[in-house]
């Protein structure tokens, strides 16, 4: 079966006086729902305790071969990861709390000891401060689509700026980040406590998520409706939706669920013949 996308208009630059207090206005947004949320419960308590069952778990190596990517990025880019983990590792995630990326991380600044990683910005990459931990926001989505937590919010990468090398999971599996408006935020809807665990060794940045109960289902991730599109403008556009299996304890499909749609403007021309 075959699905038509809904097409990408042309990219346009906006204005820096329009970025400057668009921004302002967002992060001002974010930071009254933050303090002053009725209805939101944000989780903020750790535990050096490892719950018992793992319920999910994915590592992502932290070093990889970009083209046009200085690898002084990437060493940087794992110092700001060893900072950003130590405020999330063993987060206890309550029934009816939600989870905040950035409430609990903050904003990554010089002074904290952030360093410049890449950071990626309407379909290039640059230097910024705290750059690369979006590495940590694909991550958690990735281990949460896993389990019977609640994503509510997250946000895809606008474009495709590297073609696949050795890509394991389907393309736009991730979750983009911004501080502080572009958040990743989970919701524990289930009757039991779950932990994060996240932290780096050599080579990998690794994540769990924990439980005091094992899960009774099984979860598998999938894409579906891929497609690359070439637009009126000249340029391409890469589509696809996200969709998971449930499977009961006795391995039985009990459920095929939606989870997102997927659309991105490629920053490289793609292979059309073999």
């Amino acid at each position: 079966m075959s699905i038509n996308y809904k097409r990408i208009e042309r990219p346009r630059q906006r204005s820096s006086i329009r970025l400057f207090w668009g921004k302002l206005v967002f992060t001002f947004r974010r930071y009254v729902h933050w303090y002053l949320s009725r209805t939101t419960k944000f989780a903020y308590k750790c535990s050096p305790s490892p719950l018992q069952y793992i319920i999910a778990k994915h590592q992502t190596p932290l070093y990889r071969q970009l083209r046009d990517v200085d690898m002084w990025l990437q060493e940087n880019k794992v110092v700001n990861l060893k900072l950003a983990t130590t405020k999330l590792h063993g987060l206890i995630l309550k029934p009816g709390e939600t989870f905040s990326l950035w409430r609990l991380v903050g904003k990554p600044t010089k002074r904290k000891g952030y360093k410049e990683g890449m950071v990626l910005s309407n379909g290039t990459f640059q230097a910024g401060i705290g750059g690369g931990l979006c590495q940590l926001s694909n991550l958690i989505y990735w281990m949460t689509l896993h389990t019977s937590l609640t994503v509510t919010e997250r946000w895809r990468h606008t474009h495709d700026v590297f073609p696949d090398v050795n890509r394991t999971q389907p393309f736009a599996s991730g979750a983009t980040i911004v501080y502080n408006y572009v958040d990743l935020q989970v919701r524990n809807n289930t009757l039991d406590d779950y932990q994060l665990l996240v932290w780096l060794d050599k080579t990998h940045l690794h994540g769990e998520w924990r439980s005091k109960r094992t899960c009774e289902k099984r979860y598998e991730v999938y894409e579906s409706h891929h497609q690359i599109n070439q637009e009126w403008w000249g340029g391409y556009t890469r589509n696809n939706i996200i969709r998971r299996k449930v499977y009961d304890g006795k391995e039985n499909l009990i459920n095929d669920e939606f989870i997102t749609e997927n659309r991105a403007i490629m920053m490289y021309e793609p292979m059309l013949q073999e």
